[in-house]
């Protein structure tokens, strides 16, 4: 094990958002921790509050003293402080390997997996398990506002743990309790095949210690864990499920309500706060995981009423003269579909999609999806391709998209979408900004275009 006999980690990247609660865990379990960023952010101050020395800028000096190396799979191979590790000697690993090991140290690791929905789901079933006092830690890949952030440390033996399959990452985990909420086409610039994204998952289902809770409406989930009935729990909207929802009715806005029902008995009524029949599902596997934890139905329902939503997720940022500015983490077909249906069904007069396109793998396969779905807006913007980890090969571009929607525009940069965007939105519309890379930006300098526009 990585951890063992080890006492000063630096952690290279340590603002990242799956770096800062492992940072925490870890400077809470005893281990003296430092770190380094490229970038000033929120999170980095918040890093310091806690004791934590962090340096601005990555040198090979700032790992001085240090027994292991902790870097996301966001640093580069010619990363300075990585190439001085390995020119040193001192140990180093990816954070994913990490993370798994301290999986490896709770008995009641709840690890919630799956394409869509990990991030709603991870945090509904913290803020339940934190109101009914169980004290768990947790990392989440977005910020929860009653933790404050994306991560915690707790003092008892239960975790929940976002689980993520990009790259088999969720393979490293120790789950006891494994949730897999469905199984998508996403990430097959690695998977290649269904076949293999499917096989994926049966790995991780298989290395449940505990049971395996499973979306049982959702095909490729139910092949996933065909053979695992045994220790097989199951949610859904059929009432064939162990635990689904009745008398589902929306009273206005983005509420919803429903009863929670186990093998045709009522356990409790829920009253949730977040948009979209797909957070019905959400909410009724965080209901189910955290029922394996000892928490009551009532407890559960308490924990999604309080519960408003994670960041990034449909995340309203402003409302200014009657138009509200929102942001969504959504980057692949199903994702954007769930999320405009949900706007679609709130009382707004047009509903803007600003979209920025991630990968040009993913743009180029799912091209004629992403069409689809977002010609459910009223006006769709989109930016140019965000290639992250990608070249492009193919010769992919947003123009190409936008050629397939109908009253598409597109525009290479954010200040070029928000100039768009706020001479042309009208009161009672909603802006909804979509994508996983760093479109949350142009949300925000559409916020303060607006404020600046109706100030005068």
């Amino acid at each position: 094990m990585y951890l063992d006999g080890k006492n000063h980690l630096h952690f290279i990247g340590i603002g990242g958002s799956g770096m800062y609660p492992m940072a925490q865990i870890l400077h809470e379990k005893g281990f003296y921790i430092t770190g380094s960023d490229n970038n000033e952010t929120d999170t980095l101050q918040k890093v310091r509050e806690m004791g934590i020395h962090v340096t601005l800028g990555q040198r090979a000096e700032n790992i001085e003293g240090a027994d292991l190396i902790v870097y996301s799979a966001a640093i580069m191979a010619d990363n300075p402080e990585l190439v001085a590790a390995r020119a040193s000697g001192i140990p180093t690993v990816e954070r994913s390997v990490i993370l798994g090991e301290i999986t490896s140290h709770f008995s009641d690791a709840l690890c919630v997996s799956g394409t869509h929905g990990k991030t709603t789901t991870t945090s509904m079933l913290t803020q339940i398990m934190l109101d009914a006092g169980k004290d768990p830690t947790c990392v989440i890949g977005g910020k929860l506002p009653a933790i404050g952030g994306s991560g915690r440390a707790g003092k008892t033996q239960h975790m929940v743990c976002e689980s993520c399959e990009f790259v088999d990452t969720f393979l490293k985990l120790h789950p006891d309790v494994a949730i897999i909420l469905n199984i998508d086409a996403d990430h097959l610039d690695y998977f290649k095949t269904m076949e293999n994204l499917i096989h994926s998952f049966r790995k991780f289902a298989s290395m449940a210690t505990k049971c395996i809770i499973a979306n049982g409406d959702d095909a490729n989930t139910m092949m996933a864990i065909a053979g695992m009935e045994d220790r097989l729990i199951t949610f859904g909207v059929h009432p064939k499920n162990d635990y689904y929802p009745e008398n589902i009715v929306h009273p206005g806005g983005v509420n919803t309500e429903f009863d929670l029902c186990y093998h045709g008995e009522t356990l409790t009524h829920i009253k949730m706060h977040v948009p979209g029949d797909h957070n019905i599902l959400n909410a009724i596997a965080a209901c189910a995981a955290a029922m394996t934890a000892g928490v009551t139905p009532e407890e559960c329902a308490a924990g999604i009423d309080a519960f408003h939503g994670a960041g990034r997720r449909f995340e309203v940022l402003a409302e200014i003269n009657d138009i509200t500015v929102a942001d969504d983490y959504g980057h692949h077909p199903t994702e954007i579909e769930a999320t405009l249906k949900a706007a679609r069904a709130l009382p707004f007069k047009r509903v803007w999609a600003v979209h920025q396109p991630f990968t040009y793998s993913r743009t180029k396969m799912l091209m004629d999806d992403f069409a689809r779905v977002l010609s459910h807006a009223d006006k769709v913007v989109l930016s140019e391709i965000m290639g992250s980890r990608e070249k492009n090969t193919d010769g992919v571009y947003t123009a190409q998209l936008a050629e397939k929607i109908p009253g598409c525009v597109w525009f290479p940069e954010f200040p070029e979408i928000s100039d768009y965007v706020v001479a042309n939105a009208q009161p009672g519309d909603l802006i909804l900004t979509l994508g996983c890379g760093d479109v949350n930006k142009c949300a925000h300098m559409i916020v303060e275009k607006l404020k600046a526009k109706y100030a005068e």
